[in-house]
């Protein structure tokens, strides 16, 4: 098995790097979601290369791909899907909406209004979409790629807590190093390489990937000690709302796909550490005594990882 995945893996990570200079940490974690069946959001100023690296990623994987760019007009019947009434049969035909792909990218989400946004979250939690009393599953695999830009306030809306909570991971790219910058100066020169990339894998490798990932084994030393975690979030005085059941299990679906992508059919304690910031922070809601003087979630998860002792192997 091991061979198996970590060829199918290695396609994709060299076909992306093909388009994109670095970022294997970042790369790592859109993978993991891949395998884990979970949504990622990318955060991070403009012009990093958030929606390059996704659409590398999605153009690499074989699976029909749709993009949704996202600007405050945008009506959630244009997401979901709409019913028009033809005159002529005296029926209603159904018109699909943007989202009936597998893999799709919800360009700049932030700047969608809120009625838009809650479109997102049967999608992203249930995997199907409800239209005027029509229930229509999404194809499978299915996964949302969201993208915004954290620091602009002009002409956006922030995500609630609940669509949030929809993001298995959420991830920041920062900038390159000065090597990468040239490297991406050269790359880009003559010619867009992103256009001429194919698919290396397949519908049914990703679906594999995914049964694999669920046959991942997590010791129960494991789960107890996510659990204790999460229990120590919710005690913390820097926190007006810790972590939830759903954003531990998440925490353990993730760890799953993240040991997978590593070669290994077992969790590990520092795949929790590892993994703690990029699903759990996004979760974490702050006091407003903590957000006055600027406290930012990486040191409370960091706190929560001195307070609360990893299992050591035997």
């Amino acid at each position: 098995m091991e061979a198996n995945v970590m060829d199918l893996l290695g396609r994709v990570r060299q076909n992306v790097a093909i388009v994109v200079v670095g970022k294997e940490n970042v790369l790592d974690l859109l993978l993991t979601a891949v395998v884990a069946r979970g949504h990622v959001l990318l955060e991070d100023v403009p012009g990093i290369g958030k929606t390059t690296l996704v659409s590398a990623l999605s153009r690499s994987l074989g699976l029909s791909y749709g993009r949704i760019q996202f600007t405050p007009d945008v009506m959630p019947s244009e997401i979901t899907g709409y019913e028009i009434f033809d005159q002529h049969s005296g029926s209603f035909s159904f018109h699909e909406g943007m989202i009936m792909h597998q893999v799709v990218l919800a360009d700049e989400i932030n700047r969608a209004s809120p009625k838009t946004q809650s479109a997102l979250l049967e999608v992203m939690q249930e995997n199907q979409v409800s239209v005027n009393g029509r229930t229509l599953a999404l194809p499978q695999p299915f996964m949302v790629l969201a993208t915004q830009n954290d620091i602009e306030q002009t002409g956006t809306y922030p995500l609630p807590e609940a669509q949030l909570d929809r993001f298995m991971l959420c991830a920041h790219l920062g900038y390159p190093s000065l090597e990468e910058e040239v490297a991406i100066y050269q790359r880009h020169a003559s010619y867009n390489p992103l256009e001429e990339l194919k698919p290396v894998v397949s519908e049914s490798d990703v679906l594999w990937l995914q049964q694999q990932c669920r046959e991942i084994y997590v010791a129960p030393v494991l789960l107890d000690y996510i659990a204790r975690l999460a229990a120590a979030s919710r005690e913390l005085d820097t926190l007006e709302l810790g972590a939830s059941p759903r954003a531990a299990l998440m925490l353990v679906q993730a760890c799953r796909g993240y040991a997978l992508i590593q070669g290994r059919d077992y969790v590990v304690p520092s795949d929790i550490k590892t993994l703690l910031q990029p699903v759990w922070g996004h979760r974490l809601i702050l006091t407003a005594e903590s957000r006055l003087h600027k406290l930012k979630t990486e040191r409370i998860i960091d706190e929560l990882l001195r307070q609360v002792p990893a299992p050591r192997a035997k």
